[in-house]
């Protein structure tokens, strides 16, 4: 039995000291010099993670929010907090509407020369990359590496003899090719390629849909890093040889197994100064998104072994608990944000839109509230899927509570604001002005993307401005709204609603304020605080 699988048993069945919720986010680390996966339970789709001095940077897809390409940092693999964006804003006019599923894919980040590199492929315009000194920013301006159609999912790499090169793969959905890694020589500066790339790996026989590399170089082998088979069924496979173009060996050295762990799919390994290597990768948890774990991994023969063999197939297998990784900063616990007292002139990191933001869509300020104007829909009453001004966050945790406290200035009919669950299916409770008066108003869409048509499920007059506006999200992510008028008696509506992930991402939870009418004013709701428990 190896050292992993031995230490992965032990520390599975022992007792855990910790706590695992801190103000209603998923915390990894048990207090106890243990961790339990995931290491962060939101939506980081692909990511990727590089060191730099005493941290650890991460970042992920963001595919049409905005913000983009989210910079996470940790201490010690297990605790992390947002810090920056590398992207304030998407490149391009057309991500000022809503593009979901588009924009940013699978970034790889790296810190080379002094320098951290970002690079990402949009499946419809090419590979691009930003850079800056450090990780807080400022980044530059997004610099298109090569214009082209489907390729995706870009690694950077900087040999020891000087030269550079680029891996990439290809959506099959812009491309008609996929299933394929290539290279392409790249200037030391990594602002340009050689745009005819080699074919170094074919997976269509054994390893189909193979993308998301990463490349690595040790003990005088390169080292390819991909995930194939798909997201959900999929495995990690491990690609070999002594010349960087190859002819490659492959072999799978991670997969779901008998665990509940599906994928696994795309990550980051990183080399401990201690010897210890590590894996971070990726699994779709539905509306929860593409949640993140962390995986010891070992090396017999020069190739890696992730996770545990726990089933004896001579694969690994995803762990659940595990010691923390050997590193002297470790520090105390650290979460991700997610509530916003609205305190600060300007918005918290956890915040993002589902396009370009407008500056007349919000207004932070030092008088304790957020404002958010009431903005005209796009399109009068169908849904809410190409509505840009919707300002969300990532689910924290499996179950959890989100209380919002507000108060509506309505100027017209058709005005509302509201606390909505947003994905391909969607709910919202709103306050909404109808015929000069104030209603509480429970909403509901199915199958938005393909057009489904909003329904209003509940209509209950008020008297006043003030609300609190609550949902319980409850294990498989159902959940339930509720509404006070004094933050102390709610009443909770009986319907129940299950979220479900948007285009490539997670279901989120946040906030709105909508109008029918093109008016030279505007009704506004001045959101006191947005609190998790």
């Amino acid at each position: 039995m190896n050292r992993i699988l031995t230490l992965a048993i032990i520390f599975s069945t022992c007792t855990l000291f910790g706590q695992n919720w801190e103000n209603g986010v998923w915390n990894a680390d048990n207090g106890n010099g243990t961790y339990t996966n995931p290491i962060l339970h939101s939506d980081f789709s692909d990511p990727d993670v590089c060191q730099a001095g005493d941290y650890f940077y991460m970042t992920a897809s963001s595919f049409n929010c905005a913000p983009g390409l989210p910079i996470l940092r940790s201490p010690d693999m297990v605790n992390w907090e947002i810090i920056a964006y590398a992207l304030p804003q998407l490149y391009d006019t057309i991500f000022n509407t809503p593009q979901h599923g588009n924009g940013v894919w699978a970034p790889a980040i790296r810190f080379h020369n002094n320098e951290f590199f970002i690079y990402w492929g949009d499946p419809d315009f090419g590979i691009y990359m930003v850079k800056a000194q450090h990780a807080e920013g400022p980044w530059s301006q997004p610099h298109l590496v090569h214009q082209a159609k489907g390729w995706i999912d870009p690694c950077p790499f900087w040999d020891d003899n000087g030269k550079a090169y680029l891996v990439h793969a290809y959506a099959g959905s812009r491309a008609g090719i996929k299933s394929i890694l290539v290279i392409n020589e790249m200037d030391p500066d990594g602002k340009s390629i050689d745009p005819q790339p080699v074919l170094v790996f074919d997976g269509q026989e054994n390893h189909t849909t193979i993308e998301g590399p990463k490349l690595y170089k040790r003990n005088g082998y390169y080292y390819i890093f991909a995930p194939a088979g798909g997201v959900k069924p999929g495995w990690q496979t491990i690609l070999r040889s002594k010349n960087i173009y190859g002819p490659y060996t492959d072999k799978i050295v991670l997969h779901q197994g008998n665990t509940n762990i599906n994928g696994p799919h795309q990550g980051a390994y990183l080399e401990l100064t201690s010897g210890e290597s590590w894996f971070i990768h990726f699994q779709d948890k539905d509306a929860y998104g593409r949640i993140v774990h962390l995986q010891p991994v070992t090396w017999e023969n020069n190739w890696p072994v992730m996770g545990a063999d726990i089933n004896n197939d001579g694969i690994g297998e995803p762990i659940h608990t595990f010691k923390k990784p050997d590193i002297k900063n470790s520090s105390q616990k650290i979460s991700v944000a997610s509530t916003d007292q609205f305190n600060a002139n300007r918005l918290g990191l956890q915040w993002q839109w589902h396009a370009n933001p407008q500056t007349e869509w919000a207004f932070a300020s030092n008088y304790g509230f957020l404002r958010l104007n009431c903005i005209q829909q796009p399109t009068k009453e169908l849904n809410m899927w190409d509505v840009p001004n919707l300002l969300l966050q990532k689910f924290p945790s499996n179950e959890f509570s989100t209380t919002v406290k507000l108060k509506f200035y309505p100027k017209m009919d058709g005005d509302k604001t509201g606390l909505i669950i947003m994905g391909e299916d969607y709910a919202y409770i709103a306050c909404e002005y109808i015929d000069g008066k104030t209603f509480i108003t429970l909403n509901a869409c199915e199958n938005a993307r393909t057009k489904g048509k909003q329904q209003q499920i509940e209509k209950i007059g008020t008297n006043g401005n003030s609300f609190f506006f609550k949902v319980n999200i409850y294990n498989e992510a159902n959940y339930r709204f509720a509404y006070s008028t004094d933050g102390i008696s709610y009443t909770e509506f009986q319907h129940e609603y299950k979220a479900r992930a948007g285009r490539w991402i997670g279901a989120k939870v946040g906030i709105f304020a909508l109008k029918e009418y093109n008016t030279n004013d505007s009704g506004y709701a001045d959101f006191d605080w947005f609190i998790f428990e």
